[in-house]
């Protein structure tokens, strides 16, 4: 059974970065991983994508400042110039089928990020 566990969440400044993390155990391959999240109120949204080729995504939101990674079983998000809108539980999730993180099957508890002025 696949198992995602993030950690790295925290508070920090605006303008700030962050780097989560997510450990990724129990597959042979998997065709997409990627980050999102949901703030208190709003729907979830994706923030990267990662395909097993290699080919990232990124929603305008985070284009240029989320920098999507992965390591052997490791996947990473780089957070630069983080701002008070970024504030929101972040959840990593993978697919075994799926590219381009469409409604990933296994999904982590979340780590929560925010932002203060």
């Amino acid at each position: 059974q696949v198992q995602v566990v993030e950690s790295g969440g925290g508070l920090v400044q605006a303008g700030g970065s962050l780097r989560l993390i997510c450990v990724i155990s129990g597959y042979a391959y998997l065709y997409s991983m990627g980050w999102f999240r949901q703030a208190p109120g709003k729907e979830r949204e994706q923030v990267a994508c990662l395909n097993k080729e290699g080919d990232a995504f990124y929603p305008d939101s985070t284009k240029g400042r989320f920098t999507i990674s992965k390591d052997k079983n490791t996947l990473y998000l780089q957070m630069n110039s983080l701002q008070l809108r970024d504030t929101a539980t972040y959840y990593c999730a993978v697919d075994k089928m799926k590219y381009w993180c469409l409604s990933p099957e296994f999904w982590g508890p979340g780590t929560q990020v925010s932002v203060s002025s």
